[in-house]
């Protein structure tokens, strides 16, 4: 018992220390977009801002387009969200209905996923063109609407669900939307947190189709804004440091609020 607790004891103290250097280069960008300019040259080197200013955050969104980046993405935010209802509806459909060419169907849309983003870029940039929506929001947000992989992972859970609760409601009135809804969208609710979360991730992390998209800079996002702050700024590291900590703090929140969610929608979709 004396060996177990002292291996228990050692392990927990190794995870602590490999934590905390983790999270090192994150403390610095959060500390030190707070600093004034004059301590980014001070010897030895500060962590922690000894005068805490918000110049920087003030500059981004006073003297920058940072306010229009922020709106670009949360429109693509809240887009991405809509695409991930219609993942689930496709799962769903895949998952518990019948119709000619289903498997078929299925099978191409899990073969996309054997492709990289980058082979389809140019064709997909092209029908675009062709659609007359370069250097438009509906642009950038179409081509990611949807996806093959949140369509599959909702077709998968959704089959463990018994077609008895479907049949039960039917019996009861409730239409397909009904069904579809108020039965099956709070089961598959673990499997909503873990897909969430990533469309999140990706649609606030969205770079390189807005960049290649948008000519307009009244479109970017900003993570784009962020590219040209590197390039314009390159000297203020604390408008920079700045910058990345607002990139970063929002998906930490909401990974903090969601963790319970995300552990557990891995934890039964690898069940399943």
């Amino acid at each position: 018992m004396a060996a177990k607790r002292i291996e228990k004891t050692v392990m927990i103290v190794l995870l602590i220390v490999v934590g905390v250097l983790m999270m090192i280069p994150f403390i610095w960008m959060l500390g030190s977009s707070f600093k004034p300019e004059s301590e980014f040259t001070a010897i030895p080197p500060t962590v922690f801002p000894k005068a805490p200013t918000l110049e920087h955050y003030k500059k981004l969104f006073v003297e920058m387009n940072f306010l229009i980046y922020l709106k670009n993405t949360l429109v693509i935010v809240i887009w991405s969200f809509v695409g991930l209802f219609l993942n689930a509806i496709a799962g769903y459909a895949f998952a518990k209905f019948e119709f000619p060419g289903k498997n078929k169907f299925f099978y191409i849309i899990l073969a996309t996923m054997m492709i990289p983003s980058q082979v389809t870029m140019i064709p997909t940039y092209l029908i675009i063109n062709e659609m007359g929506l370069t250097n438009t929001m509906a642009g950038i947000v179409l081509p990611s609407l949807v996806g093959a992989f949140g369509i599959f992972l909702f077709r998968q859970f959704m089959t463990t669900i018994p077609d008895d609760l479907m049949e039960a409601a039917r019996l009861d009135g409730a239409g397909e939307l009904l069904i579809f809804f108020r039965l099956i969208l709070p089961i598959v609710k673990p499997v909503f947190a873990v897909q969430g979360i990533l469309t999140f991730i990706g649609a606030w992390n969205s770079f390189l189709w807005p960049l290649i998209i948008a000519n307009d800079e009244s479109l970017y996002t900003l993570s784009v804004g962020l590219s040209l702050l590197k390039g314009q700024y390159g000297t203020n590291f604390g408008l920079q440091m700045a910058g990345a900590a607002f990139m970063v703090v929002p998906i930490i929140i909401i990974f903090t609020f969601f963790q319970k969610h995300i552990i557990e929608g891995y934890t039964i979709s690898g069940m399943k």
